[in-house]
């Protein structure tokens, strides 16, 4: 691979990343300073994402590989996203922002596969290549939630308005992309698009189990992504999306450990170590605060990089060797259309009916909303532990 294409695909993935981290990451804090939202209705903005994961795989599947360039298309998504991340930035009721969110979540979920499927369409040798131009994206993640919380604005609309900017940029940008053509003879079904052939693996009862795990797991992940801003920011705790960066910067570094923890330990050991991690999360923003516990915050913060890569790293990495080559991709995509569709959408609706149930006045009991997540997390383990009997230890590629 050419070194002007790998400039030109890192920075298509900080781009593409750093549009995404820009908003989602303070939405539920913008939504209750601006638009006075409930915790049902923060959640179910959130829900648009898993709505749009569950829907962006027929898309790509079926109509975006077959029949138009991947670079073209994802031009034209991010700049119909920009107009639409600008809009978001008028609306005055939650009703009608949580619209005009899932019509963006429709269009920017799609353009996470293009981008890898532009990345992948380049490389020699993508094992080697890949991982040094998406950590880009992890980059671009951590420096919108810098620059957010640098420049203060995390409680206003600019966040939208910086990722409209970007995304505009990153769809211009687009254009002049290498080129990725149409695949003409790609499977365009339904069940490809959806991944029904690794349905196979059902049949193994430890993958089966490990697969409703990823599922309920993503009910305490949801209260994450979804209240962790908001909640920082009624303890007032300082620079709050600049400080939630040390999790991305945590998920750079433990991905680091996985491949040798994934030989040495096995993966049953790693996928406890990852939930048991959202239960000690959850626990330290129970009892957090921003005096002499403030490091039990941090503590919650950097945990993230445990929480994700032990197990969601972790369970693509199980996956894939459970699936072997024949229906890897098809493994992998309904792996993601469980975890961050159906089980973020379940996670979304009920997170947002606990952070109204503890709702005092302006404020929320949050000693009480964080220990459901890490009971739910605690619970999961102990199924975990009982059900999950893997015969041989799953060594890592390479």
């Amino acid at each position: 691979m050419k070194s002007t294409v790998r400039v030109q695909l890192s920075v298509m993935m900080f781009l593409e990343y750093f549009v995404w981290g820009a908003w989602y990451v303070t939405m539920a804090t913008y939504m209750g300073e601006h638009l006075h939202a409930t915790g049902i209705q923060i959640g179910a903005a959130y829900s648009a994402l898993a709505i749009a994961t569950m829907i962006s795989p027929f898309f790509v599947g079926m109509i975006a590989d077959k029949y138009f360039a991947a670079q073209r298309i994802m031009g034209v998504l991010h700049i119909v996203g920009g107009a639409l991340l600008l809009l978001a930035t008028t609306i005055e009721n939650s009703t009608t922002f949580y619209w005009v969110i899932l019509f963006y979540s429709l269009l920017y979920m799609p353009t996470i596969a293009l981008s890898n499927s532009i990345a992948f369409h380049q490389m020699t040798d993508p094992g080697k290549q890949f991982p040094w131009v998406r950590v880009f994206g992890t980059l671009g993640w951590i420096v919108a939630g810098v620059l957010i919380g640098t420049l203060g604005i995390e409680k206003t609309s600019s966040t939208f308005y910086m990722a409209a900017a970007v995304s505009v940029v990153l769809g211009l940008m687009s254009f002049i992309l290498p080129s990725t053509p149409p695949r003409k003879n790609a499977d365009a079904s339904a069940s490809k698009a959806l991944g029904t052939d690794a349905f196979v693996l059902f049949k193994e009862k430890p993958y089966l189990i490990f697969f409703v795990a990823a599922i309920l797991v993503c009910i305490p992940l949801s209260f994450y992504y979804g209240f962790a801003n908001k909640f920082l920011n009624e303890l007032n705790f300082d620079n709050a999306a600049g400080k939630m960066t040390l999790g991305q910067v945590s998920e750079a570094v433990f991905i680091l450990a996985i491949p040798f923890l994934f030989n040495s330990i096995g993966v049953k050991n790693m996928l406890l170590m990852g939930m048991a991690a959202w239960i000690l999360r959850y626990v330290c923003f129970a009892y957090g605060d921003t005096g002499a516990n403030a490091w039990m915050l941090y503590a919650g913060i950097i945990l993230h990089g445990v929480c994700y890569d032990f197990f969601f790293v972790t369970g693509y990495m199980y996956t894939e060797k459970k699936a072997g080559e024949k229906i890897k991709n098809s493994a992998q995509g309904l792996f993601t259309f469980a975890t961050y569709g159906v089980g973020m959408f379940i996670g979304t609706w009920f997170s947002g009916r606990i952070v109204d149930m503890y709702q005092v006045g302006e404020n929320h009991n949050w000693l009480k909303i964080w220990f459901v997540p890490a009971y739910i997390a605690a619970a999961v383990v102990v199924y975990f532990i009982l059900f999950f009997r893997e015969k041989k230890q799953i060594a890592a590629a390479g």
